[in-house]
């Protein structure tokens, strides 16, 4: 697998999401529109914790936990804002975290692509192939979070 095109695509998709949430106002982050069950916030912590665990949690070689275990209960498949028992973390620590996952990952994966993982429900047989999942998910969120920005605009 060319680790240049997998970690371009990954790396232009996170900026795409970091530039289309910069363009949310503060007061708007929290707002679940109608039609809509998640809100903006939500979105950001849910990428995370998914990028999390299908790179990591997939495969043999983690790194340890890097998320707070709360990210599970708070963002995880399933999850939705009005079952949140405790405040998210803040949109600044979202954010950060969401940049510093990105160079982690090319960090922790640069050469290690076709290195080989545990069998999955996602049905990858390497690192590579969980990272270029993980890329499919981020770009459909992508979507919702562009739609989520258009309806908040109005």
């Amino acid at each position: 697998m060319r680790t240049e095109f997998v970690f371009h695509i990954l790396n232009k998709h996170h900026q795409q999401l970091l530039e289309l949430v910069e363009t949310c106002p503060e007061d708007q982050r929290l707002t679940i529109p109608e039609g809509f069950k998640n809100n903006l916030h939500w979105h950001i912590g849910h990428v995370l914790t998914v990028t999390e665990f299908h790179v990591f949690g997939l495969s043999e070689h983690t790194p340890g936990q890097v998320l707070p275990a709360n990210y599970q209960q708070l963002f995880a498949y399933g999850t939705k804002p009005s079952d949140w028992q405790e405040e998210p973390p803040a949109w600044d620590l979202l954010i950060a975290q969401l940049k510093d996952q990105r160079n982690q990952l090319h960090v922790l994966l640069d050469g290690k692509l076709d290195v080989p993982v545990k069998e999955n429900f996602l049905k990858a047989e390497t690192f590579g192939e969980l990272l270029v999942s993980t890329t499919l998910h981020l770009v459909d969120h992508l979507g919702f979070v562009s739609a989520l920005l258009k309806v908040l605009k109005r």
